[in-house]
Order: structure tokens, then sequence, then C-alpha cells
């Protein structure tokens, strides 16, 4: 098969996930469209260093092509600071902020950031990552190449900008934020990092409950069609991930490309380490953050907000004021120049639906209990007790696999941003999911509100027709009127097992922080298929979900 009908048969897959794919290219690919001033670019520009178009007030600002070990050309620009700017070292020099673009972005994506940061002492280089736009190379996904540019970015700035090679920090959003932890772990040279919407885990992103995130991964390759050029081991991953094969060798790849492979050298290096995403990033999952999070052993702070990819940091791009870019900043003021005010708190989380903020000196104090509800036998309406002490035992309830109930994740990019901007996640009507291809548990309305905080976790037991499966857990806050708001979900999948054999399966749901109001209802709905994932329940196998006497089947709720 020729690269060419490669692509062809990639596109048409991408055009598949409708929605999903055009509301990442809205947000995941911010700004793709690239500024006038880039569009001036050409691969003839020549020299190390090109002066910009235009003078800028205050910092001086160029662009500039970086050369890396291997020949690429990554193309750049350069903040320095105006003379007499405070900050500077006795020798003149000005703590330095490497940024790598984001996924399908170039190096002007931080433009205005990069002005500010520059306005407040310090030298900022922003590049475009190999293999994207006008940058030589190919897209390698964070791949070793990727991270070798790193030091060898910070040697170019070392050599031609009053940079303090003592005072070296590095951020970026997105495929940046992933790279600025890699560059942790890298170079011991990085004091101090601030990765927002990043990744620790690229396995768990991708292949979370050993399940396919689907059209989080359309989505990010219908970004990168139009701005980058695929690697040849990209493509053979991608393609894999798509079809269900060679899983063994995707995660390997992915494993390579993880922070937490590394966390070790990030600890004996002594970063600082600055997280931030979203509860409902629909590319990098809460959970596989704040695991990340919880393995650093030395300065570190996270902070968790309503969003998806990208959204809680994509106004400060815009030059406008933003809660996320003001806590980098204030985390490199802290740890490259020794002031930043009072330490702030490790982690702080803004609650759904109601916005107020919480901070916390470990992620193990952000619950203080657990309550254990245990899942009870379904009634002649198809609901099961949730909780309550009239659970029982010994039962079973089936439904039909392969068949999608219409509780769901929501869509790549969007549903996160809703919930954002307007508090309104996914939304079911709990009385109307069809019982045949859906499992529904409800509690009984709580007489007080019910602070969610962490990981919520489900155990139950199951039966499937099929030896391979997938099932998707969803946990609602219901209303009196039955209408449910998602508070998070995860999938589970499993393979080779014995049809007919009962099984445990346990499913942990994405982290969050959430207030259940009083007087509603909390709801577990259970089924096998979700437009986000690729699952594996055959359509019309039966999945059945059982409570073992000797195994009961209970949902763990951690509690503030």
């Amino acid at each position: 098969m020729t690269r060419t009908q490669r692509h062809g048969r990639h596109r048409a897959r991408v055009r598949t996930t409708g929605a999903a794919v055009a509301a990442a290219l809205v947000l995941v690919g911010t700004g793709a469209a690239a500024p006038a001033a880039y569009a001036a670019r050409t691969s003839a520009d020549q020299g190390p260093e090109r002066a910009a178009a235009g003078a800028m007030a205050g910092p001086s600002f160029r662009l500039a092509d970086l050369p890396m070990k291997d020949g690429a050309v990554l193309k750049a620009n350069v903040f320095t600071p105006a003379a007499g700017t405070p900050g500077a070292d006795a020798h003149g020099r000005y703590p330095v902020i490497v940024q790598p673009a984001s996924w399908g972005q170039n190096d002007l994506e931080y433009v205005l950031q990069g002005k500010r940061l520059a306005a407040g002492g310090y030298v900022v280089v922003t590049y475009t990552v190999r293999g994207f736009w006008l940058s030589g190379g190919e897209v390698e996904v964070a791949g070793p190449k990727d991270v070798a540019d790193i030091s060898s970015v910070i040697d170019w700035v070392m050599a031609r900008t009053p940079a303090d090679p003592d005072r070296i920090g590095m951020t970026g959003l997105s495929l940046g934020g992933g790279l600025t932890l890699l560059g942790a772990a890298a170079d011991p040279r990085i004091k101090a990092v601030a990765a927002m919407s990043g990744w620790g885990d690229l396995v768990d992103s991708l292949y979370s409950g050993e399940t396919r995130h689907l059209q989080a991964a359309a989505a990010l390759a219908a970004v990168q069609a139009p701005t980058g050029r695929e690697s040849a081991e990209f493509r053979r991953m991608l393609d894999s991930l798509f079809a269900d094969r060679d899983t063994a060798e995707v995660i390997r790849w992915a494993q390579t490309r993880s922070p937490g492979t590394y966390v070790d050298r990030i600890n004996a290096n002594g970063t600082a380490v600055f997280l931030a995403n979203a509860w409902g990033d629909s590319i990098f999952n809460a959970g596989q953050i704040t695991a990340f999070y919880q393995k650093l052993t030395g300065p570190k702070r996270i902070e968790l907000r309503p969003g998806d990819h990208a959204t809680q940091e994509v106004t400060g791009l815009l030059g406008l004021d933003n809660a996320t870019w003001a806590s980098a900043l204030s985390w490199f003021d802290e740890h490259l120049k020794g002031g930043g005010g009072t330490p702030r708190p490790p982690v702080e989380l803004e609650v759904r639906p109601s916005g107020a903020h919480e901070t916390y000196p470990s992620w193990e104090a952000v619950s203080s209990r657990r309550e254990r509800l245990r899942l009870g036998r379904a009634d002649a309406f198809g609901t099961g007790a949730l909780g309550g002490g009239t659970a029982g035992t010994g039962w079973r309830t089936p439904v039909v696999g392969g068949t999608n109930s219409g509780a769901d994740g929501g869509i790549t990019e969007l549903s996160g941003l809703l919930d954002q901007v307007v508090k309104l996640p996914p939304v079911v009507v709990v009385p109307f999911l069809p019982r045949s291809a859906a499992a529904v548990w409800q509690s009984a309305p709580y007489a007080a509100t019910q602070q969610v905080r962490g990981t919520v976790r489900l155990h139950t037991t199951v039966t499937a027709s099929a030896p391979d499966g997938t099932v998707i857990g969803h946990l609602y806050d219901v209303n009196a009127l039955g209408v449910g708001k998602l508070i998070s979900h995860a999938p589970q999948s499993w393979t080779g097992r014995t049809p007919g054999q009962a099984f445990p399966l346990d499913i942990a749901f994405f982290a969050t922080a959430y207030d259940l109001p009083a007087g509603h209802r909390l709801a577990l709905v259970l089924d096998t298929k979700d437009p986000l994932y690729g699952g594996r329940t055959p359509l019309g196998s039966q999945v059945s979900f059982g409570s073992p006497e000797d195994d009961p089947a209970e949902l763990v709720l951690p509690l503030r």
C-alpha cells in the first residue's frame, strides 16, 4: 500500500468521528490557522536569526532557525527583556523559559505570553516542534528526537541570549506540556517546569481501562494531517490503534513517551513541577495526571478545573488574563527568581458545578473518608438500589451487548467545554434509559450535600457470552425530574475470558471534584458501547452484572 493510499484510508476513518473532529479542530488546534507573520515564512528563510518584520515595544523579538544535531532545523521566536528590566543577575543574565508549541501549532502560538514573560524579566524561546509547519523532521509524538531537541534548544539559548544557565524553566500546552515533563527528566539544567493540559502517562491516555480512546486519537490525527508530516512509526502506531492490533507494540511506544516512565529522573533532578489540567480532559484524562503527581517527590503543585483539553488555558493565548497562566508565572517567579510571594498550597481544585476553590496539602488529603454503596437487585422497573442497606446479593442484571444506551462520556473537546462554560456536562434522563442496553442503580435522595473528591471505584462481577468485551461506567447527579448530569465515567475492557463463566471487574472512574446537591440522587449506569471508545463487546452478545454472596458488588465514593 502506498503512503498516499494509507493517508486516504486514514482520512476516511477520521471522518467517521463527525462532531468530535470538528470540535477538536477548533480547540485542540487552537489558532491552527497561521498568523500573518507566520504565513510570510518560507523554506527559503536564510541565516540562524532573522529580524521580525516590525519592531515591538518593550522586549525585543526576533525569529530564529535552531539547528538540531541530526540536521533538522526548528523554527523559533525569541523574546529578550529590555535593558534595565528587573530580574537580571550581576552579569546581566536573565532566567530563561523554553516553550515547545502544542500539537499542530507553530512557534507564534505563545507570542503574547512570551511578550508578557519577557516584560517580567525572562528570556523566552518558543519553537515549533519537529515535523510541524516549517520545522524540519517528522512528527515523532514526543519521541527520543523530540526530547533530544529540548537540550539542543537550551544549548542554542545559552550561546545566543543573555540567559542564566542556572535558572532555566520550561512550559508548554498539550504536546508542549508532555515535552516539558520529558525535558525535566532528560536535562538536569531545567530547574522548574509548568505543564498545562499535558500527560504523565500516554498509555493511560490512549488506552485507559485497556480500552482504545478512538475519538480522541482521531481528533489529534485530524489536527496533525494539515499541519505536520507524520513519521512512519507514528503512522504504524496510529493504524494499529484503530485496527486494534499489535497492542503490546503500541503500549511500548507510548511508554517511551510517558514522563511517568522517567519520574525517578525528575525526582533525582529535583525539578520543581507545576501541573494544570481539566477535569473533563478528553485527550489526557484527569486520572493519569493525578497519578503522576503523586509519584513526584520534589517541589510540586497541581491545579484542576472544569473544562476539556486546553480549554482552560486558551484565553491566555489570546493575551487575556488567565488563572492557569498566572499560576505558571508565579511558579517560575518562585523557583527561578526566588520570589512569587507566599507559596501556595500544593493542591488546588475548582469544584464542579459550583466553581468553589479548595486547597489541600496533598492529593491524599483531598478525600477524608470512603462511602461503600452496595448494588442491589433490579426492581420491576429495571432499577437496582444503590446503597441503603437493602442491596442484597446473589442477583444478576443482564444487558444486550454492543448497543448504545444513550449514556456516554460526551464528545471530545465539546462536552468538557460546555461543562466549563455553562455547567452542562453530558445529560441523560435516567428513567428513559433502555434497561435492555444499560444496567441502572440509583440511590435514595441525599439529605445533605455529598462532596465527591477523587477517584470513584466500582467492583462487580461480570458474566459474558463472548470472550472479549467492554463496559463503560457512568456516574450521574440525578435531580427530582430524573435528569442526570454526568459526574464521571470510565471504560474497562477484557479479553480471553471463558464465555458463561463469571469474573470480577473493577472500574476506576476518572478523578473529579463534584458536589451532589441535597435532595439529589446518585445513579450508576453500566453499558457496553460509547462513541468515545473502541469497545470490544460484540453486537447482540449478552453481558450480565452480578453480586455473588462471597464477592458483593459495590461502588466506593471518596468524600471530603
